[in-house]
């Protein structure tokens, strides 16, 4: 699906984090890769009202369509699929100068290629709220052993589960990253109770701090949130899977190669860790966002877990909510505007 045409002013129900000037008389051009029906609803209703132009598609950015960036100078795109170096190339030489993503994390598009040849990037800010409540789900998912409670009620076994429950005001959380979205977690946690931990390179909020070491050897729970780079690549590996405590869980929002998930495996199939609840996986590009039913995934490692009883896998679905969406569209037209009006750093 591709358009390009006016939109209608929006009734903004929420203000955009963040702020814009007034439009002026001629819209700022953008063209949006990767953008869904409903993303693409939301740019046509609030174009009008943010002063743009959006040329849309569902299709990543790729070599292939770069003529819907000519004549833009700003671009927006979606995290789901990985914009390669040589893509970048063609959006510069195309007139591209900024790329603004509709995501918190920069890890499907090569930052520092971008700037070398000229084009700025940019996230967007959203509602932490999303991913943290989430977050809490998937916590008490975990700990209540739910997979094996809903499977077998889909069945009509109405029997108690084989494992007895946890309640979380008896256990210690380790956070890992306390950025927007990590602090909103502890704030969360703070009403179960629990005693909380924080590690994160640059304390960000009011927590108690530990060391990465001590947090895996105390936590009941580990949570991770913390952005996906260079140095928190398998941030959780093999050797600090090992030293977390017995029948802990590992709770990822974040980033699927946060967590080495070769080594997840033999843990959980071993009972050294009591589960999993993941929405965020290695591999899961291809995967996710797609519909496998007719014919099972290829990847191995995603089969495994699934057939474990204590792991819950979901397709990247966290942050999918109404306000996270409005947020991710707005926050993408008024960067655009601002980048255009050379205000972007204000």
């Amino acid at each position: 699906m591709t358009y390009r045409e006016p939109a209608r002013a929006a009734d903004r129900r929420t203000r955009s984090p963040a702020s814009f000037s007034a439009p002026t008389a001629v819209p700022t051009g953008i063209t949006v890769y990767g953008c869904g029906p409903d993303e693409a609803a939301l740019f046509r209703d609030a174009a009008a009202s943010y002063g743009v132009l959006p040329t849309v598609t569902e299709a990543p950015a790729s070599e292939a369509n770069i003529d819907l960036a000519r004549g833009n100078r700003c671009v927006s795109i979606g995290h789901k699929s990985r914009i390669s170096n040589s893509t970048l190339l063609a959006l510069r030489r195309a007139g591209v100068t900024y790329v603004s993503t509709r995501s918190i994390g920069y890890d499907h598009v090569d930052v520092a290629y971008a700037e070398s040849i000229g084009i700025s990037v940019e996230n967007v800010v959203y509602s932490p709220g999303s991913v943290a409540d989430y977050t809490l789900m998937l916590m008490l998912m975990a700990v209540r052993q739910m997979k094996s409670v809903i499977r077998r009620a889909d069945i009509h076994d109405y029997r108690l589960p084989d494992v007895q429950g946890r309640e979380l005001r008896d256990l210690t959380v380790g956070v890992i990253g306390t950025g927007r979205i990590g602090s909103a977690v502890i704030d969360r946690l703070r009403g179960f109770g629990c005693r909380i931990l924080a590690y994160d390179a640059r304390p960000e909020t009011a927590a108690e701090y530990v060391s990465l070491d001590e947090l895996l050897r105390l936590g009941d729970i580990v949570t991770l949130h913390t952005p996906l780079d260079e140095d928190t690549y398998h941030l959780l590996d093999r050797k600090r899977i090992e030293r977390m405590k017995y029948g802990a869980f590992v709770i990822n929002t974040g980033r699927g190669a946060l967590l080495d998930t070769a080594a997840l495996l033999p843990a959980l199939q071993s009972g050294r860790l009591g589960g999993a609840a993941l929405d965020v996986l290695e591999g899961e590009e291809g995967v996710f966002y797609a519909d496998h039913s007719d014919k099972p995934p290829q990847s191995k490692l995603l089969l495994k877990l699934q057939e474990l009883p204590n792991v819950v896998i979901s397709p990247h679905t966290a942050y999918y909510t109404d306000r996270v969406l409005r947020d991710t569209v707005e926050n993408s037209m008024a960067n655009c505007r601002k980048y255009e009006s050379g205000n972007l750093h204000d």
